[in-house]
């Protein structure tokens, strides 16, 4: 048998809290949570007050500590604290710089709380002021949308299915459809927002504290609706953070299809509209053209968005409870998501105010009636006939226009009757893009009655406070 081997003892360095600089070098994170700043003084001002009221920090010294960490959080916003790796952490940051202020008074600060629930606090106060900024973006794009759909209820185009033209809308009633996607967004982001509104702190590292913490009321002078009710759960919690991340993907993926509009309505090809100068480039080669970038830009931005919910999703998905290092990597794709997305939405909201849309060449290309072809077919389907034979009979009148290199609005009653024994002189009134329009008088259809119904009732949900 072999010797038993002795145990080896435990580093000096590890007992003395010296890492090797390579794991220091690993384990820094201020250079992304000293973004964080704010809500780290904020919670730590709520939780001091809260000691002094419990009677665990004299009253005299949380009221030195609110003030001290007040000009702490004036010299981080002004830029003098300087990023000592050493220091690893935007808590460790604040905290050195609060000692060196109020000397001892620093240390009452860390009583009944652990870095675990501070970060997940400070997150948590960030996604609400996030999702409040990002919220607020989507709406000023909305009214720009909906204020250039008021001006264009008249305008109508085709709308496009496979990117082929299909059927008349009108511009207001495509200009609502983003509104509407949009307002979807906006509520996604009001329910992370709810469910990120409830406070951890007091949950400590994982099991709380024995001190007598007053949870509530910290939660309450920090403006949230709750605290968490599993201390394990609490820490290792990153679901508001994954939550603003996916709705902010969404609506950079809602961003990039109007981008999208905005690249190819630009294009000779479409002609539909043109870019103020104020938001299009020239190219540093050729000096005829003038390129979308906003729309181009809002596409890009889109992968990056996606790919940040993918990476923290990655992150969290096999965490033991309850908190892990591994959620250090959060802040990265977490802390610059909101801000995307206003960006985005404030430069397409711009770009949209000041274009100008070709409603001449809009309804040009809505052609010689081929996408009035349905209405040809609801013809048929009003005068008895059932809707697979009209299709196919409609579908044989298109093919056959198409062979003979005619528009169907210019074939003759006769020609359209050899297709059909039901089809009448009146059969050509199909082919009026805006009688076909008015006759779509339904709950979210495109007449103009439906329409200027929307516009009333979006200017009316987006209407900004005291005005």
């Amino acid at each position: 048998m072999r010797a038993k081997e002795k145990a080896k003892p435990v580093s000096r360095a590890a007992l003395a809290g010296e890492a090797d600089p390579r794991l220091v070098a690993l384990s820094v994170s201020i250079q992304d949570d000293g973004a964080l700043y704010a809500e780290d003084i904020r919670g730590s001002q709520a939780h001091v007050t809260m000691l002094a009221a419990q009677g665990i920090v004299p009253k005299a010294v949380a009221r030195r500590v609110v003030a001290a960490l007040d000009q702490v959080r004036a010299e981080f916003a002004a830029g003098k604290i300087r990023f000592d790796p050493a220091l690893e952490d935007v808590h460790t940051h604040v905290e050195r710089r609060l000692g060196e202020l109020v000397g001892k008074d620093a240390g009452y600060l860390h009583a009944g709380r652990s870095r675990n629930d501070q970060v997940a606090l400070d997150e948590r106060l960030f996604v609400v002021a996030a999702c409040e900024r990002a919220d607020a973006a989507l709406a000023r794009l909305q009214r720009a949308l909906v204020r250039r759909g008021r001006e264009h209820q008249a305008t109508i185009l085709p709308g496009y299915t496979h990117l082929q033209r299909a059927q008349p809308v009108s511009l207001a009633h495509h200009l609502l459809a983003h509104v509407e996607a949009f307002g979807r967004d906006r509520q996604r982001v009001s329910e992370v927002r709810a469910r990120a509104a409830i406070s951890p702190l007091g949950s400590g590292a994982l099991a709380g504290t024995t001190l007598p913490l007053d949870r509530e009321a910290t939660a309450r002078a920090l403006g949230l609706a709750g605290v968490t009710q599993n201390s394990l759960d609490a820490v290792s919690d990153r679901d508001s953070a994954i939550e603003l991340l996916f709705a902010c993907a969404l609506a950079a993926v809602h961003l990039s299809r109007i981008g999208e509009e905005i690249v190819l309505w630009t294009t000779k090809e479409f002609g539909f509209m043109t870019l103020s100068d104020a938001f299009a480039t020239g190219s540093s080669l050729m000096p005829q053209k003038k390129n979308p970038d906003v729309g181009e830009l809002a596409r890009g931005r889109a992968g990056r968005a996606i790919g940040d919910l993918v990476a923290l999703l990655a992150t969290v998905k096999n965490l033991p409870l309850s908190y892990n290092r591994d959620l250090q990597e959060d802040k990265r794709p977490l802390l610059g998501a909101a801000d995307a997305v206003v960006l985005t939405a404030d430069a397409i909201a711009g770009a949209i105010d000041t274009a100008t849309f070709h409603a001449a060449r809009m309804e040009e290309a809505l052609g010689g009636g081929e996408a009035l072809a349905t209405d040809a077919a609801e013809y048929l389907v009003e005068r008895g006939v059932p809707f697979r034979e009209a299709h196919e009979a409609v579908g044989k009148v298109a093919a056959f226009a198409t062979a003979h290199g005619r528009p169907l609005a210019k074939l003759d009653p006769a020609e359209w009757r050899s297709f059909h024994p039901r089809f009448e002189k009146d059969v050509l009134r199909c082919f009026d893009a805006r009688r076909s329009l008015r006759r779509r008088d339904l709950p979210g259809a495109p007449a103009p009655r439906q329409v200027a119904r929307q516009l009333a009732r979006w200017e009316k949900a987006l209407r900004e406070p005291g005005r």
